[in-house]
Formats: structure tokens, C-alpha cells, sequence
């Protein structure tokens, strides 16, 4: 069998699962909704989250939620590299942008139209933006 690894012998398709209660942290210091949650998460229940988020272990990440989970990590990065104020860090997401991309909306509401493409527009503006600093 010829599986991919992410660290001694745990299989990648595991790696999700650790990272989902960091995700979720970084969604709560946003003070996202649970529906904005579930929708830049791409989950379609509230039970599903509630589950994910008690057990998230036993959560099944599917490569598209483990997309959506990369992009968040890495647009929460790029906050972290861009704003020193802890509080510019968390609040970004949820308030408007006069940056013409944005057009008034908060990245918030441009992520939250659903699509795993507006996560990724967010997280590509913000690369931009932060200049390639790691």
C-alpha cells in the first residue's frame, strides 16, 4: 500500500482531523455564526457541526473540507503577517472592505456565498497584500 504520510506512519486523509479544532478556534475568535460556519465549511447540517466540533476525530474530512480548511488557515496567516493588534486580526474578516474586489463587503460576506472559489479569492488578495512574507 503506497498512502501518503503527514508525519510517522498517520495517514494523510487523518491530518484534517487534528487540524479541525484549530479551524474552529480561529472561526470563533471571526465570531462566526454556526451558519457561517457550516456554509465556509461546506457542511449542510447543523448536527454535522456540533458533531464535528465535539468529536472531531471521528469527523469525516473530505478533500473538499480539508480545501476549505487549508484556505482559512492560510487567510488566517496572512491576518497574522499583515496586523500586529490582535483585534484587527479576528475582526478583519467581518468588516466591510473599500478595496474594489470587496466593493463595501466584508470578506465574511464574500466567503460566505458558499463557494470554495470565494475562500480561495480572500486568501489570494490577502498573499497579495502581505507581499510573500512568511
Amino acid at each position: 500500500m503506497n498512502t501518503r504520510t503527514v508525519a510517522a506512519n498517520e495517514p494523510i486523509e487523518h491530518a484534517g482531523n487534528k487540524v479541525l479544532p484549530v479551524v474552529f478556534n480561529i472561526l470563533d475568535k471571526w465570531n462566526c455564526s454556526q451558519n457561517q460556519q457550516m456554509v465556509l465549511l461546506g457542511l449542510s447540517s447543523r448536527s454535522t457541526l456540533n458533531k464535528y466540533r465535539a468529536s472531531p476525530e471521528s469527523a469525516k474530512v473530505s478533500k473538499d473540507l480539508l480545501e476549505r480548511m487549508s484556505y482559512i488557515l492560510n487567510i488566517h496567516k496572512c491576518l497574522r503577517i499583515l496586523f500586529t493588534h490582535e483585534d484587527s486580526v479576528y475582526q478583519w474578516v467581518q468588516k466591510p472592505n473599500s478595496h474594489p474586489f470587496f466593493a463595501g463587503r466584508s470578506a465574511m460576506e464574500v466567503m460566505g456565498q458558499g463557494k470554495v472559489a470565494d475562500l480561495y479569492e480572500v486568501a489570494t488578495r490577502l498573499n497579495a497584500w502581505r507581499g510573500g512574507r512568511s
